[in-house]
């Protein structure tokens, strides 16, 4: 089964995302707007058990933490993906590098930790351009608490939904 871990942040900035998301996200429909911790991976439902205890292992070593959404960024030229750039700190960081060992997750991570949250993507470069111009105009300056993060599973039309989710700072 594939699965995913990820954080959601409030309502209120989930609106904001949504706003974009629905015109330029074709995977809108598919899963809410997140910050991807661990990128969509392979389990066996027989492992769910040892996966979920060594996830709440995890989230009981930290404490709910703040981050901040700041400006609108994008992955060009290496892909057409346009996003809210949340900006990186230690604790962030380092839940992602905890949810990347070989013995939770499988390993290191394809690509570089980048957190954000994604407002567009699959777009021609001429959507891109026209699109992250305009974007860019924002004025973002957003900052939440974090207190949680969740085990996601793929279902067979491609959309994502909970499994788990893990408090931080919290036991089982």
């Amino acid at each position: 089964m594939k699965l995913g871990i990820v954080i959601f942040p409030s309502k209120k900035l989930q609106d904001l995302t949504n706003s974009y998301r629905k015109r330029y996200d074709p995977h809108y429909s598919l899963v809410p707007p997140h910050i991807t911790l661990k990128s969509p991976f392979d389990a066996e439902e027989s492992d769910l058990k040892q996966l979920t205890g060594q996830l709440w292992d995890i989230a009981k070593k930290y404490k709910p933490f703040n981050f901040h959404v700041s400006k609108v960024k994008s992955f060009h030229p290496v892909n057409n993906v346009i996003y809210f750039k949340v900006d990186p700190n230690d604790t962030l960081t380092a839940l992602n590098q905890d949810l990347h060992t070989e013995e939770v997750t499988g390993g290191e991570p394809k690509y570089a930790f980048v957190p954000h949250l994604t407002v567009a993507q699959d777009l021609s470069n001429l959507e891109h351009d026209d699109v992250y111009n305009s974007l860019t105009m924002l004025s973002i300056d957003h900052e939440e608490t974090v207190d949680r993060f969740h085990l996601l599973y793929q279902l067979e039309n491609g959309s994502w939904t909970v499994y788990d989710t893990f408090l931080l700072g919290k036991e089982q």
